[in-house]
């Protein structure tokens, strides 16, 4: 029971994380229609720009506290990324409005490679180190229950905690604030929020700026646990599954769904794994997601597109 809770436990933290890449792409999905195939490079420059100005502002600044250069990398960073928003919706997403779906998809994939680009030139190519000083040593919990205890990774723990926090942050914001209920309206009708005088240039702004922030804090997360490098935009293909899962335009859907995928991939790969060769975790969630277009394309929370035209 031990071990199977802690397969369990493993699973929704790597769910977590999962859900945190998602939300970005659902918030910007639902506020402008835009399917963003650029979130995996956001995120990839987000993390790139947090490592390394907490590497340059020691050395420019002769600071020596760790928390302060990675406060002031982490101010930088999400200073860049709303830079970055409102760049994309200025030069980009304006001249493009009311254009084919494919057009927009077409413009997020120019998106991907410039950022790519853009990041190897101002910050290198290098493998860089984010070290936000999480404890990496495992710890043994509810040993006064199970014998031995259950075995949980500190920086998973702590890493889930920030991704549970933010991702409870913007569902209060969406609720309790104007803006997000502007958001919210947006995302329902773009013509009945512009006819009640919404400006949607100024939300699109907003929401790209939100899922910059996501991807910081995303790639703050993916940056410590492997290391900043460039594959790490592949990290957008671990996400979709979960919004093909939860629903394109369900913010709840990103979290259930990540959370539903994290632990399906960890249990089928303790369990099932050795009947099959092993590297199940690998391509579980692409299955699953298949499922899920043949028989509920919607997702478990998503609402038809075609209701929404």
């Amino acid at each position: 029971m031990a071990f199977f809770l802690e397969t369990v436990f493993g699973g929704l933290m790597a769910g977590m994380l999962y859900a945190l890449v998602a939300l970005g792409f659902v918030l910007i999905f639902k506020a402008s229609g835009v399917f963003n195939f650029a979130q995996g490079a956001m995120v990839l420059f987000a993390a790139l720009a947090m490592a390394r100005f907490a590497e340059w502002y020691p050395q420019w600044l002769g600071i020596d506290s760790l928390w302060l250069a990675n406060v002031l990398a982490f101010i930088t960073a999400a200073a860049i990324m709303f830079a970055v928003a409102w760049l994309i919706e200025a030069l980009v997403l304006r001249h493009l409005v009311n254009q084919e779906g494919a057009t927009l998809l077409m413009a997020t994939l120019g998106i991907t490679y410039f950022l790519d680009g853009l990041g190897q030139t101002i910050f290198g190519s290098d493998i860089y180190q984010i070290n936000i000083g999480m404890p990496k040593d495992p710890i043994f919990v509810l040993d006064n229950v199970f014998e031995g205890g259950i075995l949980l990774n500190q920086e998973d723990l702590i890493a889930a905690g920030i991704a549970a926090t933010l991702v409870a942050g913007l569902s209060l914001f969406f609720q309790k604030t104007g803006t997000g209920r502007a958001l919210r309206a947006v995302a329902d009708d773009h013509q009945a929020a512009q006819s009640i005088g919404i400006p949607l240039n100024r939300i699109w702004v907003i929401v790209w700026c939100v899922a910059g922030i996501v991807a910081l804090v995303a790639g703050m997360i993916w940056g410590s646990k492997l290391g900043v490098q460039f594959s790490l935009t592949t990290v957008a293909l671990r996400a979709l599954p979960v919004i093909i899962l939860g629903g394109l335009t369900s913010v709840p859907g990103a979290i259930v769904g990540g959370l539903i995928i994290g632990v399906g991939e960890k249990l089928s790969e303790v369990y099932l794994g050795p009947y099959v060769g092993g590297g199940i975790e690998i391509w579980f969630a692409y299955v699953l997601a298949l499922v899920f277009l043949l028989f509920r394309p919607q997702g478990l929370f998503g609402e038809k597109i075609i209701d929404r035209v």
